[in-house]
């Protein structure tokens, strides 16, 4: 649109130190830092490293099975489990997860689906935490209107 400020790319443009192909599957939980690719399946939990600046990527052909925690999370693929994005959360055309979800800032297309509940938490701290227990949200309901607020769909 004309008039229209550009605004800076949210998500992190880094590369991805580690892949997990799509002819691989992993059992067990993985923790990580810089950028994670998944084409593959992992059956356990996905966490990064507490203060980093981490990315995972779940490609369309990927699937986790377990919850995730990060700072940074890019899904087009199928997560049967909990996702805590503390920073940003992108969910494109064909994501698909079986969990709830947990985000600061959420960014979702159209055709993606999640089956559980959207929570949106303003601060990070809780969402990742060292004990990798969950916490509920806390002064902020599930399906609150500042939550439908910061849904994009493309």
């Amino acid at each position: 649109m004309l008039g229209k400020k550009k605004q800076k790319p949210r998500r992190p443009t880094g590369h991805f130190d580690t892949l997990v192909s799509s002819r691989t599957t992993v059992e067990g939980d993985i923790h990580f830092s810089g950028g994670l690719h998944v084409d593959g399946r992992v059956q356990g939990k996905v966490v990064a490293e507490e203060g980093s600046d981490a990315v995972l990527r779940v490609s369309e052909v990927g699937e986790i099975t377990g919850d995730i925690m990060a700072p940074h999370v890019i899904i087009n693929g199928q997560v049967h489990g909990d996702v805590y994005a503390s920073a940003h959360l992108e969910l494109a055309e064909k994501a698909s997860i079986n969990g709830n979800v947990y985000y600061n800032l959420i960014e979702m297309a159209m055709g993606a689906a999640v089956n559980g509940n959207l929570v949106h938490q303003s601060e990070p701290v809780g969402l990742l935490n060292s004990d990798n227990q969950k916490r509920p949200a806390k002064d902020v309901p599930e399906h609150s209107a500042e939550a439908e607020d910061r849904v994009e769909i493309e």
